[in-house]
């Protein structure tokens, strides 16, 4: 019962941090006035006329009318030559980790190239014939969600390529904080390349702009890189994407959710993929205490989920990310820390998927020691402080 009595602790809690939440709901401002990269048509089309041009996008690369990147170039007769296309595929359909296989677009004809399992680096050959690269896609500002590892690549291979990369930059939603621990090189993989915490609170373009300043790729070689800036955009404002970033992250609850919930992929937790509640719940067959109950079931972009047509229970987590979660401004680790407490078999909790989430394995044993949750946090605060002064070169807008 004690992960009961926790989660019940801090839903009362709610009552005595109703000044905090609304503090923190009036410092993030409304989205309606934001202007993206994409939308920004005179900032950078002048530069893709004449030219031959590789695009880097997926289903969230839309201009305000909500036609396709794709489709408006075209339109203005810009030279499109190639698709590239990260994680879930082109139109954002393929499951996490699912293969995505080259193909060709049916609307425009155009050739797609995958960017994803055993070639996630362009190649000279995949780059021939182009002049310059542009990247559009909506991330969701935590270090293991896979664009921001694309675009890494994607600037690698057009400075080898001497290709010039413009960056149509979108909003971070969870660009007002930053949180959780900052990677270690010893565990660079691609859901975590670089040393940033989980949460880096920085929009792809500034990302970039870090990558390329602090001489993150290989051999240090710099990416001609121009970022297209958002309008009206700063480190305050809290933004609901108008598009879902990839299928399992299907709605506002789903993405305010992800940072806290992700690390469960490394253990054996279910957050509902293959259910109507991805990134919405948490729960297995051996969470029997608890009253709501969902089976994963193989859906559109969740094939094969963890306890596919097995009976779980555990807990939704809608109404605490409402009310909660959005505005926090940090991982919120208690639901993680009480699983493994409860958890039939300790010594088969942590897969080794989870270190390579967490960028370290010093979380692992923390929860393992049993260490409270504020500890923890404290433990984070030497290096995130270290990381803030780097963040802060490379930022375009204002901060937090």
């Amino acid at each position: 019962m004690k992960f009961l009595k926790i989660r019940l602790k801090y839903t009362i809690m709610l009552a005595l941090l109703g000044q905090f939440a609304l503090a923190q709901s009036l410092r993030l401002k409304s989205p309606d006035s934001l202007v993206v990269g994409a939308d920004r048509p005179g900032a950078y089309l002048a530069s893709l006329y004449g030219k031959n041009v590789g695009l880097v996008v997926n289903h969230s690369s839309l201009v305000r009318d909500s036609s396709h990147l794709v489709d408006f170039l075209l339109k203005n007769d810009i030279a499109v030559k190639k698709i590239f296309s990260p994680e879930h595929g082109f139109r954002g359909e393929a499951s996490a980790g699912a293969k995505v296989a080259n193909g060709k677009d049916p609307k425009s004809g155009l050739p797609v190239i995958s960017l994803y399992g055993n070639h996630k680096k362009p190649t000279a050959e995949d780059l021939g014939g182009l002049d310059i690269l542009v990247f559009d896609i909506q991330d969701v500002g935590a270090r293991f969600y896979t664009y921001i590892s694309t675009m890494s690549y994607v600037m690698e291979a057009a400075a080898e390529q001497k290709i010039k990369l413009i960056i149509l930059d979108r909003p971070n939603p969870h660009g007002y904080y930053i949180d959780g621990p900052v990677l270690d090189l010893k565990h660079k993989s691609f859901v975590g390349m670089h040393p940033v915490p989980m949460i880096h609170g920085m929009t792809v373009g500034e990302y970039a702009q870090m990558v390329n300043g602090e001489g993150w790729l290989r051999g240090s070689i710099r990416c001609d890189l121009e970022v297209v800036s958002c309008l009206n955009y700063d480190h305050r404002t809290s933004f609901t994407l108008p598009v879902k970033p990839s299928p399992n992250l299907p709605n506002r609850l789903a993405v305010n959710l992800y940072p806290s919930l992700c690390l469960f992929e490394g253990t054996p937790v279910s957050v509902g993929r293959g259910t109507e509640f991805p990134f919405q719940l948490i729960g297995a067959p051996w969470f029997s205490e608890y009253n709501f109950e969902f089976t994963p079931i193989d859906r559109p972009g969740a094939k094969n989920p963890p306890y596919k047509n097995q009976a779980c229970k555990g807990f939704l987590l809608q109404d605490f990310a409402d009310s909660y979660i959005e505005g926090l401004g940090e991982v919120y680790l208690f639901w993680l820390v009480e699983s493994y407490k409860m958890a039939p078999n300790k010594n088969e909790f942590f897969k080794p998927f989870f270190t390579l989430l967490a960028g370290t394995t010093e979380l692992q044993k923390q929860i393992e020691k049993g260490m409270p949750v504020e500890d923890i946090r404290a433990s984070w605060q030497k290096d995130l402080s270290a990381f803030q002064q780097i963040r802060r070169r490379y930022l375009l807008y204002e901060d937090f």
